[in-house]
């Protein structure tokens, strides 16, 4: 075998359970559809409203539910069956999507219409994103689940290169309505995978009884779970002002670049391109690194101090590339961090809190970085979050050093197992 095939085998050793590939197949048609559609909903925004804070509001509606309610959806998580409630939240979501597409297509969109369909989209999410991550390491043998969250990072970044530029060529040939109908039609994918699933090959853990105390009691399991308290609070922080780029690429576009819908899709396709890169490298990786997110959410600030100042196009199109691996690595290993150092019975909770740290800080931040950049300029949107991964990368690394001798400690599944508190190397 040559080192380019061991490569290889290691970085997709996952695909080799079959739960995992239909489990992807659905992803990335489903994925590519969502990207298409949170795209076009942003561009549709604008040509409603002409206001870069209006395309912060839609977002952040978006988020609010799981800003509001992902703790509570993370013990719901805990207590039902995940692969059901995927399809249920499958089916929501498509209707959404479908109901958005016909007032689009009839011609008598208003941005109210589209504000209410966001809020009624974030609540589906609020139970749907942390269900599906907390329903990885159920496909896979638990030495796979680092390298499984690695490939479905890259899976969703493929979609995030495919859907804003299929979505830009659709906006720019036959109008924003056809991206939430093909969208909508997408869900089936999802549904299918769910479905042809074998049952009694899934590694469910046992539904937690239905108690009070059990939302407090996850809380005080993640505060107190060293490795994983550290890797949300940094991903709040980066999830505030640093995710932004639906809300700041569009006025960057549109303002300062001189470019149209093609240009937007353009710009999200390179930045997915660099975050597939950093999605492979984490599965290549296969292991959950607390320092390797560190490090990563420094080089996110580095980068996107280089796209607050890039002077053209074509400088913004070699830099986005470094802020899209930069955050997919720093993203996908607080992911793996936060699932590989949380026992079984909690993660739907840890993972709750995990989408609320990361999806739902954007209701918070989205409008607020939409307004910065309504008054000052795209490029003072992209400088905060720069500032802000920086800072956070900063403030952790003396948190973590707190105590070197866990810092310094790779743990395994049995490790974690054994002491949920280590931290991670």
């Amino acid at each position: 075998m040559t080192p380019l095939e061991r490569a290889a085998r290691r970085t997709f050793h996952s695909l080799r359970t079959r739960n995992f590939r239909l489990y992807l197949i659905g992803q990335i048609v489903s994925s590519a559809g969502s990207w298409m559609q949170f795209a076009a909903q942003s561009w549709l925004v604008l040509r409603l409203t002409d206001s870069g804070a209006a395309v912060g509001i839609t977002i952040g509606l978006l988020f609010a539910p799981l800003l509001i309610a992902g703790a509570w959806a993370g013990v719901l998580i805990d207590r039902l069956d995940k692969r059901r409630l995927l399809i249920g939240t499958s089916l929501a979501s498509g209707l959404v999507a479908l109901v958005l597409s016909i007032v689009t297509l009839v011609g008598v969109v208003e941005v109210w219409m589209v504000y209410v369909l966001a809020a009624a989209l974030g609540v589906v999410t609020a139970l749907d994103n942390p269900t599906r991550r907390a329903f990885v390491p159920e496909l896979v043998p638990g030495g796979d689940v680092p390298n499984a969250i690695g490939l479905n990072s890259s899976v969703f970044t493929i979609a995030r290169i495919i859907g804003p530029a299929v979505g830009g060529l659709v906006i720019a040939g036959v109008g924003v309505g056809w991206c939430f109908l093909i969208n909508a039609a997408t869900f089936g994918a999802v549904i299918w995978s769910l479905q042809a699933m074998r049952a009694d090959e899934l590694r469910t853990p046992p539904p937690i009884a239905h108690a009070r105390g059990q939302l407090r009691e996850g809380l005080h399991y993640a505060w107190d779970n060293r490795p994983v308290r550290i890797a949300l609070m940094l991903t709040a922080i980066i999830g505030t002002f640093t995710f932004n780029y639906q809300v700041v690429l569009p006025l960057l576009v549109r303002r300062e670049l001189g470019g149209g819908p093609e240009t937007f899709g353009m710009l999200l396709a390179v930045l997915a391109c660099g975050s597939f890169v950093g999605a492979l490298g984490v599965a290549h990786y296969g292991k959950a690194s607390l320092r390797v997110t560190l490090l990563t959410t420094l080089v996110l600030g580095a980068a996107m101090t280089a796209a607050a100042l890039a002077p053209t196009l074509g400088t913004e199109i070699a830099v986005l590339p470094f802020v899209g691996v930069s955050s997919m690595v720093m993203l996908a290993m607080a992911t793996a961090v936060c699932q590989e150092a949380t026992a079984p019975e909690f993660r739907g909770r840890v993972m709750g809190l995990f989408g609320v740290a990361f999806l739902g800080s954007t209701a918070i931040g989205a409008p607020i970085i939409g307004a910065l950049s309504e008054a000052l300029g795209p490029r003072a949107g992209l400088g905060v979050g720069a500032v802000a991964a920086v800072a956070a990368g900063l403030v952790a690394f003396a948190t973590a050093r707190q105590s070197p001798a866990e810092a310094a400690v790779d743990v395994d599944d049995v490790a974690i197992a054994e002491d949920p508190a280590i931290a991670l190397s």
